[in-house]
């Protein structure tokens, strides 16, 4: 495993990499496809183990010593008992259940983890062609490769009305708890990680995630959400780790918030 100086344009390596994923992913979406429940009860499809064969491999060709834990090999197999310093978490499709339905708020994910720390990431939503990936001091959004690109940043909490991105599934005696709890007032339902990368790019305030979810679901995202100003903690404002292998990289509760 490498200690080696990470090349300061990793994000936009990861950005190629999530887009080549998404080209293999979006042929299947809208499409009569076979759904399997796996353990948890969570769908799994031909795209997810199609976008993880893409990452997986580019990942191993252009850093071959920085392992890689994804979301379908690790539910396969398991995950690793131990891991080191730095390694990849990748989510091929992050919103599977949107993904099924017809809905485009589907996201590709690869984040880079060095000490605890998401470093560098890339999320793609393949339905519309955009990326966000972190770059030297913030974060850039390209329409579609080969698209414009433009720096994006956080915003700043409103004097007025903020809006929260919340879970499709929250009941709304949850969703009212939360708005009292964050002070938000407003509040629109969306999948996956683009939650986090509209957060990101200032199109939204905060995320609190009062439940279960897995470290490759929020890596990539939780390191756009930094490089652009905004802050990724646990409810209580403490910092918000990765590499929990005794814990199968399960994640507690969390909260995204702009600037």
């Amino acid at each position: 495993m490498s200690s080696a100086p990470l090349p300061a344009d990793i994000g936009r390596d990861l950005a190629r990499i999530v887009e080549a994923a998404a080209e293999v992913i979006l042929p299947f979406w809208r499409t009569e496809l076979d759904v399997v429940r796996k353990a948890d009860e969570s769908p799994v499809t031909e795209a997810d183990k199609a976008g993880e064969k893409v990452i997986l491999a580019l990942l191993a060709e252009h850093y071959p010593d920085i392992p890689a834990i994804s979301e379908e090999h690790a539910c396969e197999y398991g995950t690793p008992d131990q891991i080191g310093p730095r390694f990849f978490l990748v989510d091929p499709v992050d919103g599977t259940k949107a993904f099924v339905r017809g809905d485009p708020n589907y996201t590709v994910n690869i984040g880079l983890i060095d000490n605890g720390a998401p470093v560098a990431g890339a999320v793609c939503a393949p339905a519309t062609g955009e990326v966000w990936f972190t770059a030297d001091g913030g974060v850039i959004k390209r329409e579609g490769p080969g698209g414009a690109e433009t720096p994006v940043r956080a915003r700043a909490w409103p004097e007025g009305q903020a809006l929260a991105l919340v879970s499709h599934t929250m009941k709304e005696d949850k969703a009212t708890a939360l708005a009292d709890q964050y002070g938000f007032s407003l509040r629109a339902p969306m999948d996956s990680s683009i939650k986090l990368a509209r957060i990101a790019e200032g199109a939204a305030d905060i995320y609190p995630r009062h439940g279960p979810t897995m470290e490759w679901d929020t890596a990539a995202g939780h390191a756009l959400i930094v490089a652009a100003g905004g802050r990724f903690t646990t409810p209580e404002g403490e910092p918000f780790t990765y590499g929990k292998a005794d814990q199968g990289f399960r994640n507690g509760w969390f909260v995204a918030r702009g600037a």
